[in-house]
C-alpha cells in the first residue's frame, strides 16, 4: 500500500532524511518513534504527498501521491497532522462530516451511509456527545478526538495520523489505538502512527520503525526493538520490555 525507496529530504541546508526506504501492507499497523526532531513528522508529510523528496521515491498504492488528484487521494489516503486549525466555527459533526467529502459529489448532501459512518465515528472516538458543540470551543484534547474521529470517518486505505494521543487521558489514549486496531481489522486499512507512547505501540502495532540518525535506524517487532542497543543509543538510557497479564507487552526505562 506505501513503499518509500531511497527517500531524501532536507530543509534547505539541513539534511533531516537520509536513504529511507520501507513497505507498509494493507491490513498492518506499523509505529513510528524516536526522539523529537528525529525526523518522524516529515516522514509522515513526505508518505502523504505534502512534501517533495529531494531523492528517492514514494508510492501509494502504486502511484505517486503528489501527482494524484487531491480528491482521488483523499479516498485513499487520510492525514492526521499534529496541529490543525479551522477558521469557521464549524460543529463537531460538521467537522467529523468533512471527512467524507471524498466520497461525494462537490454538490451533493450528505447521504444517510455518511451520517452513519460519521456517527459510528463519533462514537469510537469518544465525542458523540459533543456532536452540538462549536470545534473552536473545544478543549485540546477534545479537538483531537474529533480530528481522529474525521480522519476514520474517511475511510481510507491508507492513514497516517502523528502523535493521536497527544494530549490525551490514559482512557481516550487506548480508545485511539483500539480504533485503529478495528479500521485495520475491519477495512483492511494500512495504518502509520509516529508516537511518543511507547506502551501503545508494543501493544498495538505489529511493526515499529525507530527514526534516529536521520534514518531509519532499526524496525521490527516492537518487543525485539524496544530492548535492541539500537534504541537504547536512540532514546539515550535502556528500555525494559515486560509482559501484561493480559497479553501485550509494557515498556519502561531500565
Amino acid at each position: 500500500m506505501l513503499e518509500l525507496a531511497g527517500v531524501m529530504f532536507a530543509y534547505g541546508d539541513r539534511p533531516v532524511l537520509r536513504d529511507v526506504s520501507l513497505t507498509v501492507a494493507r491490513g498492518e499497523i506499523v509505529g513510528v518513534v524516536g526522539q523529537s526532531g528525529g525526523g518522524k513528522s516529515t516522514l509522515l508529510r513526505l508518505c502523504a504527498g505534502l512534501l517533495e523528496p529531494g531523492g528517492g521515491s514514494v508510492r501509494v498504492a502504486g502511484v505517486d501521491p503528489r501527482h494524484s488528484a487531491r480528491v482521488a487521494l483523499a479516498r485513499r489516503v487520510a492525514y492526521l497532522p499534529q496541529e490543525h486549525a479551522l477558521g469557521f466555527p464549524f460543529t463537531v459533526a460538521e467537522v467529523v462530516l468533512m471527512g467524507r467529502y471524498p466520497h461525494r459529489g462537490s454538490l451533493s448532501l450528505e447521504s444517510s451511509d455518511d451520517l452513519r459512518i460519521a456517527e459510528e465515528a463519533m462514537r469510537r472516538c469518544d465525542v458523540a456527545q459533543l456532536a452540538g458543540r462549536r470545534f473552536h470551543e473545544l478543549s485540546g484534547g477534545e479537538r483531537r478526538r474529533a480530528l481522529l474521529a474525521q480522519a476514520f470517518c474517511q475511510a481510507a486505505e491508507l492513514v497516517l495520523l502523528d502523535e493521536p494521543t497527544a494530549s490525551l487521558d490514559p482512557a481516550h489514549a487506548l480508545a485511539v489505538f483500539a480504533a485503529l486496531e478495528a479500521a485495520r481489522s475491519e477495512r483492511h486499512a494500512a495504518i502509520v502512527v509516529v508516537t511518543h507512547d511507547l506502551n501503545l505501540a508494543a501493544r498495538f502495532c505489529e511493526r515499529v520503525l525507530l527514526v534516529d540518525g536521520g534514518g531509519i535506524a532499526a524496525q521490527g517487532a516492537p518487543r525485539q526493538l524496544f530492548a535492541s542497543p539500537a534504541a537504547a543509543r536512540a532514546f539515550g538510557v535502556p528500555l525494559h520490555v515486560g509482559e501484561l497479564p493480559a497479553g501485550g507487552a509494557f515498556v519502561v526505562p531500565a
